[in-house]
């Protein structure tokens, strides 16, 4: 029996084979799995499914062959398309032959696993691909109907007493210990001695099935053939005229440009520059499935991100964090970047972005970045951090676009980060973290509403080696920043709406709806309320990606589309190439809202990357779409807006982020009615 903190219990059905084994190899710790190589996790997998098909009297095994009992289906989307298999091939195979066949479906029997573990209240899924026990509590009648707990500490108890007891196990739980035995996890979950080693190779050999699965899962993972890498390919490599004649590059549109060369090289290309090493480029869906699920196992972001800390007297900053401490950084983190605290502070949002608004003149001409980046800070600052940044906004963004050219893109001599104007824009951060640290002492705070430097602050007095005192400076200034990323990526919205009047329309109906009698609530900012809105937003996030590549080391050797990464290589991962790749947006360079609509759905599926992959995935996702929406409702209720210069499309600027060039303006053609004080 299941119950959460808001409902009554819930009769909850047994956990299958597979889902225990899964609940079994989650590290709490990472928000991710035990690391095991990907055949060894495969073939466990497969064996779980087996043996859980024979408890179900499905099959039966023994040394020498997989024999089918009944192919009634058991209503599992796990089991039954290999109960299928198993009645469909008229040989009788044995538990090595069958796991050897049916390990590529591992990946599928893992998601549509977590799916329901997810979907049961055991598991909560989180950006990035991590996974946590839900606070969901658990009742179960295997001890007593009053024990309560996870559903992981309930097959965790269940194992442990099999292991540390002298008493004869279930043959479920012989069959799991069988399994994570040879998976070799046990060394991860508990303490063992010599003598507890040998109560579990004595328990693995208790069940007939048991063993038949756990040798055939042995065999194959001692089985050479299995550890050696398939024949690599050679990496292209893109003539350097090509690319220097490429017309997107000369456009600044790099997603499309790495879009245009994988197209014709392939997935996995190099470019080779004079005095340089080469830079590796991926990109493509498959890719970028690879290193979604993948990545974590084998690229880290710390390596080029250390001389960018060292700038802000920083190390460990979560942009270049990898692994659990990534996780736990990102778990406390999560409260202040969360849709659910903007949904909070929708008020004060409409508030602030109204006030900002009013101060626009009809007839004026506005460099439309600037004028999108201040509208977003006046709003972020107060909201994130509680204080008024507008003074310093631009010295801070000036200082962090400088360092990014600098230490992360390489395209500028570090010297310029010296010159004396870089040095006066470097004290706006003590400034501001002055300012911030200033409002938020305990007589300061009383009865406001936490914000995201609250957060931080109580990170650090909680647990000072995860976030130090030499951090905070970069901690509690980088929010105002998101007013760079967050504003360019409104700044194309904008855009995006002022030269489709047709579009621009369909989004002034659904803001008169909303704004139009009052201010909307949480709630009333539905999918279906603001389902053009929401639409022209996924569209020019997909055209015009801001952070379009990201950079990583390789930490282990690992092959990618036939070819091989070596260790220490420098990658760069363009997950949002595929925006611009037909096979996945069909005519990419047309926009169209519709493509999200079903039955096309085009951004389902891993070609679809605005917000990154894997678990350096943007931790805002969810906020930055909500404040996007909101603020181009109110920019289309309360005013026309002209493009200068018109044209085919933007104009932009690629470096260090994908931004409007300088030289597109905003002219404020006609304020549509009085903005409220």
């Amino acid at each position: 029996m299941a119950t959460t903190p808001s409902s009554e219990p819930v009769t909850t059905p047994a956990l299958s084979l597979p889902e225990e084994l899964v609940l079994m190899l989650l590290n709490e710790e990472s928000g991710y799995f035990h690391q095991l190589p990907g055949w060894h996790l495969n073939c466990a997998v497969v064996g779980a499914a087996l043996a859980e098909l024979s408890l179900l009297s499905r099959i039966d095994t023994d040394p020498e062959s997989v024999i089918l009992l009944d192919r009634a289906e058991t209503g599992d989307p796990v089991l039954d398309p290999i109960l299928q298999e198993i009645a469909d091939n008229p040989m009788r195979w044995n538990a090595q032959f069958w796991i050897e066949r049916l390990a590529p479906r591992a990946e599928t029997i893992i998601d549509l696993t977590l799916d329901r573990l997810v979907e049961r209240q055991i598991l909560d899924h989180h950006e990035g691909d991590f996974w946590t026990l839900s606070k969901a509590v658990w009742q179960t009648e295997l001890f007593s109907s009053s024990e309560e707990g996870t559903a992981a500490e309930f097959v965790k108890t269940r194992i442990s007493r099999a292991i540390f007891q002298n008493e004869i196990p279930d043959p479920r739980d012989v069959i799991i210990i069988s399994l994570i035995d040879t998976c070799d996890v046990f060394r991860f979950i508990f303490e063992l001695d010599e003598e507890l080693e040998e109560r579990i190779e004595l328990i693995c050999q208790m069940d007939l099935i048991a063993r038949a699965i756990a040798r055939a899962v042995s065999d194959n993972v001692a089985g050479p053939l299995m550890q050696h890498s398939a024949l690599t390919k050679p990496i292209p490599t893109v003539p350097l005229r090509e690319l220097l004649l490429n017309r997107h590059l000369r456009a600044g549109n790099l997603p499309a440009l790495v879009a245009d060369v994988a197209g014709r090289h392939g997935p996995v290309f190099q470019i080779k520059l004079p005095f340089a090493k080469p830079m590796i480029f991926l990109a493509g869906p498959r890719v970028n499935r690879w290193a979604h699920r993948n990545g974590r196992s084998f690229l880290r972001t710390r390596d080029y991100m250390q001389d960018f800390e060292r700038l802000y007297g920083a190390a460990g900053l979560i942009q270049g964090l990898d692994g659990p401490d990534h996780f736990r950084m990102r778990k406390a983190m999560r409260p202040g970047y969360s849709r659910a605290r903007l949904e909070g502070q929708l008020g004060d949002l409409v508030r602030y972005a109204r006030r900002h608004m009013a101060t626009w003149d009809v007839g004026a001409a506005y460099c439309a970045r600037d004028m999108c980046r201040e509208l977003i800070n006046s709003q972020i600052s107060p909201l994130v951090v509680s204080v008024d940044s507008q003074d310093m906004i631009g010295d801070l963004i000036s200082f962090k676009t400088r360092a990014l050219t600098t230490h992360v893109a390489g395209i500028m001599p570090r010297f310029m980060l010296h010159t004396p104007g870089m040095k006066g824009r470097s004290a706006a951060i003590e400034r501001v973290v002055e300012r911030v640290q200033r409002g938020h002492t305990p007589a300061q705070r009383a009865g406001c509403p936490r914000d995201l430097a609250d957060d931080l602050l109580s990170l650090h007095a909680s647990d000072p080696r995860l976030l130090p005192e030499t951090n905070m400076k970069f901690m509690l200034s980088a929010p105002l920043l998101a007013s760079m990323y967050l504003g360019d990526g409104f700044s194309f919205a904008a855009y995006s709406m002022a030269s489709q009047p047709e579009l621009r329309d369909r989004i002034r109906v659904e803001a008169e709806a909303l704004f139009g009698s009052g201010d909307p609530v949480a709630g009333d900012l539905t999918e279906s309320s603001i389902d053009v809105t929401r639409r022209l937003i996924m569209e020019s996030l997909r055209l015009y990606p801001i952070v379009p590549m990201s950079i990583r080391n390789v930490m282990n050797t690992c092959v990618v589309e036939d070819h091989e990464l070596p260790d220490g290589a420098r990658v760069h991962l363009a997950p949002t190439a595929s925006h611009y790749m037909s096979d996945v947006f069909p005519d990419p360079t047309t926009f169209d809202i519709d493509r999200y609509l079903p039955p096309r759905n085009e951004h389902l599926g891993p070609g679809y990357a605005p917000f990154g992959l894997g678990t350096h995935t943007c931790l805002g996702s969810r906020w930055v779409e909500l404040h996007m929406a909101v603020n181009l409702l109110l920019l289309a209720h309360y005013f026309t807006l002209e493009v200068t210069p018109a044209g085919s499309g933007p104009r932009l600027s690629p470096f260090p982020s994908l931004s409007l060039s300088k030289k597109v303006k905003f002219r404020i053609l006609e304020r549509r009615r009085e903005i409220p004080a």
